[in-house]
C-alpha cells in the first residue's frame, strides 16, 4: 500500500484512494464519530439541488454524498479519478464517471450546480479545480465546497490539531486498509488553507458571493458561492 505526499501527484493520490477504497467508507464514519452523515446532510442543504436539476458531485468516491444528493430527485452525476473508489459504489445504482478534477469530461455550462466534499484539498492545484468547476456549470449555477478547516477557537484548535496528528493514524490502523494513508490524511488537513483564504480562492476562480457556514466549531466549513 502507498500515501501520497503533500505534492498531491495526481497518481499518487488516485493510487492511495484505489488502496482504501474497500473500507473508505467506513474508516471516514468512525473516524468522524459519525458525524459525516449530518455533514452529507449539510452540504445537500447548502447545494438546494431540485428535481430534474444535474448536479455533478465531484472527488464523490464511492458515490455516498451522491446518493445523498440524489434523495432531492436531481439527476446527479459521480465523478472521481480513483477506479477503486468508482468500484466500490457501482450497485448504488448512480451514474459514474472516471474524471480528473482539472480537466473535467463535460461540456461547458452543463450542470445546474457542482460540489466536492473533502476532496478539494486533493487536487494538486486548488484554483484551477475550482476554476474547472466554474466551467462545466452555467451562468447563476451554485457550488457547495464541504472541506476539513481551521477551529475558530484557539483552545480547541490546539486539541483538534493534536487529534489530526495523533489519533487519526491509529484509528485508522484498525479499521482502514492502508492506515499509511490517513498520515498523509492528518497531514493535507493541517496544511489546509483557512476558511477566509479558501474563499478568497474560490472568488480567484470566477465565483461570486462567497460565504461559509462553519461545523464542529470550524474543524469543517461549507463554502457556498454563484457562478456569474
Amino acid at each position: 500500500m502507498s500515501r501520497a505526499g503533500l505534492d498531491k501527484d495526481p497518481h499518487a493520490v488516485a493510487a492511495m484512494f484505489d488502496g482504501v477504497a474497500k473500507r473508505y467508507d467506513l474508516t471516514n464514519t468512525v473516524m468522524s464519530f459519525g458525524q459525516d452523515r449530518r455533514w452529507r446532510q449539510i452540504t445537500r442543504q447548502a447545494l438546494d439541488p431540485r428535481p430534474h436539476e444535474r448536479i455533478l458531485d465531484l472527488a464523490a468516491g464511492s458515490g455516498v454524498s451522491t446518493a445523498e444528493l440524489a434523495k432531492s430527485g436531481a439527476w446527479c452525476v459521480a465523478a472521481d479519478f480513483s477506479l477503486g473508489m468508482l468500484s466500490v459504489g457501482r450497485d448504488r445504482g448512480l451514474p459514474m464517471v472516471a474524471a480528473d478534477a482539472l480537466r473535467l469530461p463535460f461540456a461547458d455550462d452543463s450542470f445546474d450546480a457542482a460540489t466536492i466534499s473533502f476532496g478539494l484539498r486533493n487536487v494538486v492545484d486548488t484554483v484551477a479545480g475550482l476554476r474547472e468547476m466554474a466551467r462545466v456549470v452555467r451562468p447563476g449555477g451554485r457550488l457547495v465546497v464541504c472541506e476539513f478547516s481551521t477551529p475558530t477557537w484557539e483552545p480547541f484548535r490546539t486539541v483538534y490539531m493534536n487529534y489530526v496528528m495523533r489519533a487519526l493514524p491509529p484509528i485508522a490502523r484498525a479499521v482502514s486498509s492502508n492506515p499509511d494513508a490517513y498520515v498523509y490524511l492528518a497531514e493535507s488537513i493541517r496544511s489546509w488553507p483557512d476558511q477566509r483564504v479558501l474563499a478568497a480562492k474560490i472568488g480567484e476562480a470566477g465565483w461570486s458571493k462567497v460565504a461559509w457556514r462553519d461545523l464542529m466549531g470550524g474543524a469543517v466549513a461549507v463554502h457556498r458561492a454563484f457562478k456569474a
